[in-house]
């Protein structure tokens, strides 16, 4: 089959979140039996090399240019633009701020040439391109890595949202996005049994299906050996939201009880990106933020247990399928596990 995938970001190299994982896992999947054509958008802290091996999984790869994202903290005055904009279209600020009018061109007449049989769009932000009359001609597949609806009514329930009010007003606007959205598909995936009820309470379809994430196993090798000590690890993007709420929890509010028992502990928050609110946490007493690291691999081998300390977020998280693949312990939270 010749399948279009569509992703807004480079999923390679696999280090910089969650999306770019399940995506890549997918790619390597389908292009075992299909030809994939994927059309994405590269942005500055992409490499020559990252594209060059992402190529391997494809049969051709389009690249274009991602859009600056604009300023989303404009002060009172932006922020009531971009509820307006929100109010007025139906399509969530992050969405628009990546659009592509390039992106739409190529893929319009992609499809009017009848040049695949299927189109995957890798996380709901993609939807955008997908026109809903396609239904028609061609198998369409929304892969929803997370509920955006769900997201911000877990952080509203679990009080971690960055501003209450705009997602107070904006909460009924994202579950009709949602709801018009799935419905132009037809087919939607999620990750878990929960987000199919979710998204099934939004858009009453049979024709969603559960596909969990995994691990490929060349990547996170079992360890041979216990490395002992004391030694807790995390990792994740650090400047998304879900990663940043359980840092700053884990390591101002747990981690110093453990310190009073254990006072050899060390904790080191691994992952690129990391924001100011996550770069004061080095300052505390045994704590370190690496940023970017070249193998993650190597700080889960090393690891005496792995923590998943999130308070927010749905769905399988893929740093807790890579720390049990690599056979090290894990704790986490509900959200986490």
């Amino acid at each position: 089959m010749k399948i279009l995938m569509l992703s807004s970001t480079i999923p390679y190299p696999p280090t910089r979140g969650g999306m770019q994982v399940r995506t890549l896992n997918l790619l390597k999947y389908l292009s075992k039996h299909h030809a994939i054509t994927m059309i994405t958008q590269r942005s500055q802290e992409v490499t020559d090399a990252d594209v060059e091996t992402l190529e391997k999984w494809v049969e051709e790869l389009v690249v274009f240019p991602q859009p600056r994202a604009l300023d989303t903290d404009r002060g009172i005055l932006g922020k009531v633009q971009q509820f307006s904009s929100f109010l007025q279209q139906g399509t969530p600020p992050n969405v628009l701020y990546l659009y592509s009018p390039e992106i739409q061109q190529w893929t319009d007449e992609a499809v009017t040439l009848s040049k695949f049989e299927a189109i995957t769009c890798e996380h709901s932000v993609n939807e955008i391109y997908v026109r809903p009359e396609w239904r028609q001609q061609l198998q369409t597949v929304v892969n929803i890595h997370s509920s955006v609806y769900g997201t911000c009514l877990n952080q509203l329930e679990a009080r971690t949202s960055e501003n209450r009010l705009t997602d107070q007003l904006s909460l009924p606007l994202l579950r009709l996005y949602e709801q018009r959205y799935c419905s132009k598909f037809t087919d939607i995936v999620v990750t878990t049994t929960e987000d199919r009820r979710r998204i099934s309470a939004l858009n009453r379809s049979d024709q969603i299906a559960v596909v969990p994430n995994g691990v490929d196993l060349s990547e996170f090798p079992k360890r041979v050996c216990d490395p002992g000590g004391h030694r807790i690890v995390f990792i994740g993007a650090m400047d998304k939201r879900i990663n940043i709420d359980a840092v700053r929890f884990f390591s101002v509010e747990v981690f110093p009880e453990i310190l009073r028992r254990y006072p050899e502990a060390t904790l080191e928050l691994v992952g690129a990106n990391p924001v100011p609110e996550v770069l004061e946490l080095g300052k505390l007493s045994r704590v370190t933020v690496t940023g970017y690291v070249p193998s993650l691999v190597e700080y889960l081998h090393k690891a005496t247990v792995f923590v998943v300390p999130m308070r927010i977020g749905f769905g399988i998280k893929n740093k807790t399928l890579e720390a049990l693949a690599t056979g090290v312990p894990v704790v986490g939270s509900d959200r986490g596990l």
